[in-house]
């Protein structure tokens, strides 16, 4: 009983440490200025391009950059591995992942299952863990997603990739493990057909699903996890049992990514599709007004929230939380990205003041992976992966 309720005490302390936080410096601050070009101790490099030839069978598409990354991937599939044993030390689950997940292929769609095995085939890891690394992005994002209008209607697409909550704490160096060890396998894709450009994304080696791209010249598109009572295990479980009536997230992101030919038809297939996760689609465009945020249930679209300059809605900010409520106390990122564009005006719109707002702390903190710049109409793409140093909040 005195242990348990040490254990309480532990946690309450932690989560008013938390809570202040969110409000006070250090671990908050008055919005950067001049963060752009990147540079300094947020800023910890570029992030390496890569081709994925969709004129290649599935089986072969990665091949190449797997290969390269192949040490960095065992790295992080090895820490998953040891976070699940650490919970059940018999090995059970890692052993079921092994033997039951392969039994599942032929289950998904397009050339997601040829993807997969050519990535298990050519790094050797367990075909069952490839899957499982794949299912891992659809539980544990956090990110903060935003669309700019300027005053002469040219949008903007900015976003702050967010993961690895509750994935192992570094004591020794202040950090998520699994947020550090995603930075290696962070890439940038060229996914081209007959040598021109499809789309072009910022993804994770071995991830065969994409979260964040463009289609230069007509729309870009980010994927934010919404926290939900109907959430994405319910989702996953349901498609193990047999349910495949719904699209995986990532998969959906990238299908629209490679296949749709429109903001307009982007927008229909993200908001009718049934997917496996509840979710926040961001999608801008090309024109004045092509911006929004879709907040999804699993099977419905609760809402479709637009820019609209004309009423002085010249940005949409998205974290993880549905616009109507107010964000989590432990968990306030929208609030300071609002009070950042607001003195950025709507004059001042760059990738210049977009980098400034995702280097603000806490929207940006210690599970920002990379940070991602995208201008549709130019066909301009730039991610840099950060770090957020001491004093700096866990989320």
């Amino acid at each position: 009983m005195l242990g348990l309720r040490r254990l309480l005490s532990f946690l309450c302390a932690a989560a008013v440490t938390c809570a202040v936080a969110q409000h006070a410096p250090p671990w908050t601050e008055d919005c950067k200025k001049s963060s752009y070009p990147p540079s300094g101790p947020t800023y910890r490099g570029p992030v390496p391009w890569y081709t994925i030839n969709l004129d290649l069978p599935p089986y072969k598409r990665w091949h190449d950059l797997v290969s390269d990354k192949a040490p960095v991937i065992k790295i992080l599939v090895n820490s998953m591995k040891n976070m699940v044993n650490a919970f059940v030390p018999s090995g059970k689950i890692i052993q079921m992942v092994d033997q039951k997940l392969p039994g599942l292929l032929g289950n998904f769609p397009g050339p997601f299952e040829e993807e997969m095995r050519g990535i298990a085939d050519v790094t050797g890891i367990p075909l069952g863990e490839v899957i499982s690394f794949n299912i891992f992005y659809e539980l544990f994002s956090m990110c903060t997603s935003m669309i700019t209008e300027d005053k002469k209607g040219h949008l903007l697409h900015g976003r702050n990739m967010d993961f690895g909550v509750f994935l192992g704490w570094n004591i020794n160096n202040n950090t998520w493990v699994i947020t550090e060890e995603l930075k290696p396998v962070t890439v940038n894709l060229d996914f081209q057909r007959n040598n021109k450009t499809v789309f072009k994304a910022t993804s994770f080696a071995g991830y065969v699903g994409m979260l964040t791209g463009f289609k230069p010249g007509l729309f870009s598109l980010t994927l934010n996890e919404r926290f939900s009572v109907d959430g994405g295990y319910l989702g996953v479980l349901e498609w193990m049992l047999g349910r495949k009536d719904a699209m995986w997230v990532g998969f959906i992101t990238r299908s629209v990514l490679e296949n749709s030919t429109s903001y307009k038809e982007a927008k229909n297939t993200l908001t009718k599709t049934k997917i496996l996760a509840p979710a926040y689609f961001i999608l801008g465009g090309n024109q004045s007004g092509e911006g929004c945020v879709i907040t999804r249930e699993r099977k419905d679209s609760l809402d479709v929230f637009e820019l609209n300059p004309k009423q002085g809605r010249w940005y949409l900010v998205q974290t993880n939380y549905d616009r109507w409520k107010s964000p989590f106390f432990l968990d306030n990122r929208r609030t300071p990205a609002q009070k950042c564009l607001n003195r950025t005006t709507q004059e001042n719109l760059s990738f210049a003041t977009i980098y400034d707002v995702l280097s603000t702390k806490p929207v940006l903190n210690k599970l920002t992976v990379f940070t991602t710049l995208i201008d549709v109409t130019n066909g301009h793409y730039e991610t840099y992966l950060r770090d957020c140093p001491d004093p700096c909040i866990g989320w």
